[in-house]
């Protein structure tokens, strides 16, 4: 029986954001930032990429239906970028505040 996973879901999905949207950096310095193994991030990524390619097969309908624009993507990238620093700050705070 696998072991169930050390990190929340939401976390994940935040690294997986938090990787796409800083093109400049590595995931092995994203993953050192976040206390995460390199290797455990980057399967987090390719999952995600995986997942990804197998929704884009659904068909489309000709209304929005779901469909996000072009600047609303881009909007919420920057806010899911903004929540995962946030968050990454918020548990440094609360690490240095434990005794």
């Amino acid at each position: 029986m696998p072991r169930p996973s050390k990190y929340p879901e939401e976390f994940r999905r935040d690294a997986v954001e938090l990787v796409r949207s800083s093109p400049g950096r590595t995931i092995r310095e994203i993953g050192r930032e976040l206390g995460v193994n390199h290797e455990t991030l980057r399967n987090w990524v390719n999952v995600a990429k995986r997942a990804e390619q197998a929704g884009a097969g659904g068909g489309g309908s000709s209304e929005r239906g779901g469909q996000v624009s072009a600047d609303e993507r881009e909007e919420l990238r920057r806010l899911r970028k903004k929540v995962a620093e946030l968050e990454l700050e918020k548990e440094i705070l609360r690490k240095a505040a434990q005794p």
